[in-house]
């Protein structure tokens, strides 16, 4: 997250598949279930991260990205909100 360029502008990804995606349990599932529409979809995104290999890199990479939809790295959008805005209060101090 430091190496934010000063512009403002968030990072962009390159489109090329990291290799810690290869090996995430997600792979395995419809990408509709990472994407729900309820609580209970969510929980059931979260079951399915919870057993993953790669969670924590999906986690920083979604934050990396500021990805704003889905469930990734067993976190939800507003999950990841406060994991930044934590680390922003966290950085400042």
């Amino acid at each position: 997250m430091d190496d934010l360029p000063t512009t403002g502008e968030l990072p962009r990804p390159d489109h090329q598949t990291p290799a810690w995606m290869l090996r995430a349990r997600c792979r395995e599932a419809a990408p509709g279930a990472f994407f729900p529409s309820d609580g209970v979809g969510v929980e059931r995104a979260r079951r399915v991260c919870a057993e993953c290999p790669v969670q924590t890199e999906c986690l920083e990479y979604a934050l990396e990205f500021r990805i704003d939809h889905g469930v990734w790295g067993g976190c939800s959008e507003r999950e990841r909100r406060r994991i930044l805005r934590q680390r922003r209060l966290t950085a400042s101090r």
